[in-house]
């Protein structure tokens, strides 16, 4: 997750923009959305469908689709508002140089430390006897060694070379996404139309081709391969939106997009309702087999681009409209949000391993689960941003 400030236009059309102040609407979006991967880490083993712990609730499959088919797609998406403008500012090789800073370091401590120490959690309950030195032994040099959430980090870190390498060639590669940008102020619609088509176009024949469940794994790095290009499509229109004139395009404060909310919301109902009926026809009419047709993964594939997409605009319609001035109570949270991002998985599952034979109802496990993760994960990482030279990390 990148850090969020907003920039306003320089007079010469290709020129730096300067640096201005943070767009709180933006910043809460943010955090906002870091409050919701702790949720959907929080609720996953009590999912009914996809349970690992004794008891479960329908509901949170709900949760969890919604989650799942949105938030990471709408964290480049963020990260890219921010990096064209930045690329801009400080130059290709001063900007890879903060990126690293911010996202490679976090990688290579999280993988060797926070990583492993989550999953020995769910390796105890395979084998009690299996000590910490063992398990971290075996997932560095033998493997698995799953990443968790910190594969956000070493992807966003990949687009954001790629951008500068563009960058350096044509420095105005992304000028008609941001004129698509200004002209989305009066209408949003068109904007979305251009990319939701492009978004699905890229997304719905990966997920044909390799289905939902194929994930890219080398050591700690790992990606779903169907979701590559969605997740770089969602980068580079916001590269492209925040290349200039960020306030004055699609996300400014009194543009259009923040005023149609409700219509947003239908947009995002009804494909979220139609996930459902085919996931319903998957089990129950197709039998949930390990290899579905193609038709059906294009159409769930075009029903999820859609969602993704039209919840994105959802909130940050929401946010625009209501959180852009005043006190919110996100904002105590937003220096910590990018730390709590990369420090809340062993917490979460280390809770829930000691909730796990606990005779207590599936909503209550849950919200034990995520309350303390929220703040033990805040309260760790406003100590870690106390050492000196933390805060250009985290």
């Amino acid at each position: 997750m990148s850090s969020i400030s907003h920039t306003v236009a320089a007079p010469d059309a290709h020129a730096a923009p300067r640096v201005k102040a943070r767009n709180a609407a933006l910043d809460r979006a943010r955090t906002f959305l870091t409050l919701i991967v702790l949720l959907h880490h929080a609720v996953i083993p009590y999912t009914y469908f996809g349970h690992t712990d004794p008891t479960s609730w329908i509901g949170f499959d709900m949760i969890v689709l919604a989650t799942d088919s949105f938030f990471m797609a709408m964290f480049f998406f963020l990260s890219g508002l921010f990096a064209w403008s930045g690329i801009a500012r400080k130059g290709p090789l001063n900007y890879l140089r903060d990126r690293f800073i911010r996202l490679g370091i976090p990688f290579v401590i999280c993988a060797l430390t926070i990583i492993p120490i989550a999953y020995y959690a769910i390796s105890l309950r395979q084998d009690q006897d299996l000590s910490f030195a063992e398990f971290w032994w075996k997932t560095v040099t033998v493997g698995p060694w799953p990443s968790g959430p910190i594969w956000f980090l070493w992807v966003l870190l990949g687009f954001d070379i790629v951008a500068c390498l563009l960058y350096r060639l044509k420095p105005d590669l992304l000028d008609a996404i941001n004129r698509l940008s200004l002209h989305g102020h009066d209408r949003p619609a068109q904007f979305f139309a251009v990319m939701f088509a492009v978004t699905a176009a890229f997304y719905i024949p990966g997920r044909i081709h390799f289905g939902a469940a194929s994930w890219f794994e080398f050591g700690p790095f790992s990606v779903q391969h169907g979701r590559v290009l969605l997740y770089a499509s969602y980068f580079f229109f916001g590269a492209g939106i925040g290349a200039r004139s960020l306030d004055r395009g699609l996300l400014a404060v009194d543009g259009q997009l923040a005023k149609n909310g409700l219509g947003w919301l239908i947009l995002a109902v009804i494909p979220y309702c139609l996930m459902w009926v085919l996931i319903y026809i998957k089990r129950e009419i197709l039998g949930n087999p390990p290899h579905l047709p193609d038709w059906y993964e294009g159409l769930y594939g075009f029903c999820f681009a859609l969602f993704s997409m039209a919840i994105m605009f959802l909130i940050l319609a929401y946010f625009l409209r209501f959180r852009q001035s005043g006190w919110s109570p996100l904002d105590p949270m937003q220096a910590d949000a990018y730390g709590m991002f990369l420090v809340h998985y062993p917490i979460v599952l280390w809770l829930q391993y000691w909730l796990f034979d606990d005779d207590l109802p599936a909503i209550a496990k849950a919200m034990i689960a995520f309350v303390p993760t929220v703040l033990l994960s805040w309260a760790a990482t406003a100590a870690l941003r106390k050492i000196p030279g933390a805060t250009r990390v985290l």
